[in-house]
């Protein structure tokens, strides 16, 4: 019989935006969607792994977000357990921690308070939440006591024996440990902003070992290392190397004895990602572009010669159109010379006339190469006045 059940959801990353466009609307669908979930499944509690936020000091928009999202959940029934990842500012999430707790709402953000649980009772007795803040080698180790620890593994593993020695004060007791990390095995997608400290960020699974279930955060890709040990991945998209990822979060049932299943629920997309190639012409024109044109777009364009103000055309038609390349069929000729072959024996014009070709693929007019003359000149002038 199941006895508590747990939504594990991570990296929200509010107020981030996505080659630009502002994305609060669709992370306000994504959580809407969550909490009509907690209200749907019976969830007790959903527990956040870290990246609540998408900087250290979120915007006053972001922050409305935020508060809006954990108060859905809040009232769709389920209590939260949230700790800092390595974008929020622990001590601004974790302020007024203390008063948070009394309406359900529990952060675990300081090294202090992380082996110091959140205790959930059921019919068979106790589930004890511990929540790991992302924790910074460096200051950490010196925090946590131990100045000959070294790196993530060896900072996570003291935080692992502290909550280790906790449980086991608490005998018959079942676990959960929330932690902001990446752990060996894991998938990294584009999006993610890098831990590595001195070269080596990830820690090996086996850190977590003796606890029931392990909510980890970090990584932008749902992933199951082992039965206990899963990323939920974001909630939403933020890199085009995660189109073809289905976001989803994990439903966690404890029983008597301990973890019981894991369930993924995918979540919906409220704008999705794709990829578009082809001449500006075409992409304009062609009546099978129409089915992208509430994407969000990354357009590659192939035309031989860069057309100009290719980014505005395209989003005349693409009105989500967050991304664009240039790559001509055939290579741009020239590009392969070096700097100092390219300028030899070439006045400032001709230099300035080789640039405009390589960079778009065709010679400058002649009103461009006016233009280019005119400032060289005046250039020159503002040299010669300062001798």
């Amino acid at each position: 019989m199941v006895a508590v059940r747990l939504l594990h959801t991570s990296d929200w990353h509010i107020g981030r935006t996505f080659h630009g466009a502002d994305l609060l609307t669709e992370q306000e669908a994504a959580f809407t969607y969550i909490a009509e979930l907690v209200d749907r499944e019976s969830v007790d509690v959903v527990v956040v792994a870290g990246d609540i936020y998408d900087r250290a000091v979120p915007s006053a928009e972001a922050v409305r977000v935020a508060t809006a999202a954990l108060a859905r959940i809040r009232r769709a029934g389920a209590e939260l357990v949230i700790t800092p990842g390595n974008h929020d500012s622990a001590a601004r999430l974790g302020a007024f921690a203390d008063f948070a707790a009394a309406g359900g709402l529990h952060i675990r953000a300081t090294i202090e308070g992380l082996a110091e649980p959140v205790v959930l009772q059921d019919e068979h007795g106790a589930v004890a939440v511990y929540g790991i803040p992302y924790l910074e080698p460096e200051p950490s180790r010196h925090a946590l006591g131990v100045p000959e620890a070294r790196g993530h593994t060896g900072v996570l593993g003291e935080a692992m024996r502290r909550v280790r020695d906790d449980l086991a004060a608490r005998p018959g007791t079942r676990s959960v440990v929330l932690a902001h990390a990446f752990v060996t095995g894991g998938e990294a997608s584009e999006s993610e902003r890098t831990i590595a400290v001195g070269g080596v960020e990830q820690v090996p699974g086996s850190v977590f070992d003796g606890v029931d279930y392990v909510a980890l955060g970090h990584l932008h890709g749902p992933q199951t290392l082992a039965e206990h040990l899963r990323y939920s991945g974001s909630p939403l998209a933020y890199s085009f190397s995660e189109a073809r990822q289905r976001k989803s979060v994990w439903l966690v049932d404890l029983d008597d004895a301990g973890l019981a299943q894991v369930r993924r629920h995918e979540l919906p997309v409220p704008r999705p990602l794709a990829t578009l190639g082809g001449e500006l012409a075409a992409l304009l024109s062609e009546p099978e572009h129409e089915q992208w044109r509430d994407h969000f777009l990354s357009v590659t364009i192939t035309d031989r010669v860069r057309p100009v103000d290719a980014m505005r055309l395209l989003r005349e038609r693409f009105p989500y159109a967050v991304q664009m390349d240039w790559r001509p069929d055939g290579g741009v000729t020239g590009t392969d010379l070096k700097y100092a072959e390219a300028v030899r024996g070439r006045s400032d014009i001709e230099i300035a006339r080789s640039f405009l070709d390589d960079c778009r693929g065709a010679p400058p007019t002649e009103r461009e190469e006016r233009l280019v003359y005119l400032a060289l000149e005046a250039a020159n002038r503002a040299a010669v006045a300062k001798l």
